[in-house]
């Protein structure tokens, strides 16, 4: 896989059994491999602000973090049939998050790497949403880059 890739984020929350929120995001990222860790590296913007938050997303088997520092900061930690929490800090304050992992999976390809990441929510000890994550990363050029 290239350095340049393209990364998309796809999110959904299952709040109830016909109410689902989905978000999506696509930007350009770099990725790498090191000591067999997965790393892909982009800065995210938040509307009104003008700070930046640089994302770090690494993953390995059974376990993908998520790092954000900046505007947001958080360091949350995915692992299968495990419950961790973190305190997810905003310009508005913290909230404490818990994420209890049902499973993670990783398909990767020569151009291409899909990871889907399912879990629940909880904020402040209380359950809020089951949810979703798909990310798929993608060689600019070659061709798993989309037209």
């Amino acid at each position: 896989m290239t350095k340049d890739v393209l990364l998309s984020i796809r999110g959904l929350q299952f709040e109830g059994e016909n109410d689902a929120n989905d978000l999506e995001t696509i930007t350009a990222a770099e990725y790498y491999k090191k000591n067999n860790n997965h790393y892909v590296i982009y800065d995210e913007a938040t509307e009104g602000y003008q700070e930046l938050t640089k994302n770090i997303i690494k993953w390995n088997g059974n376990s993908l973090d998520l790092t954000k520092k900046g505007l947001i900061n958080v360091h949350m930690i995915f692992e299968e049939k495990k419950k961790n929490m973190t305190d997810y800090r905003t310009p508005f304050g913290s909230i404490l998050i818990g994420i209890d992992t049902y499973q993670i999976q990783v398909e990767e390809e020569r151009e291409q790497i899909h990871v889907d990441v399912e879990y629940a929510l909880e904020i402040n000890y209380e359950h809020l949403a089951d949810c979703r994550i798909s990310m798929d990363v993608r060689a600019k050029e070659g061709p798993a880059a989309p037209a």
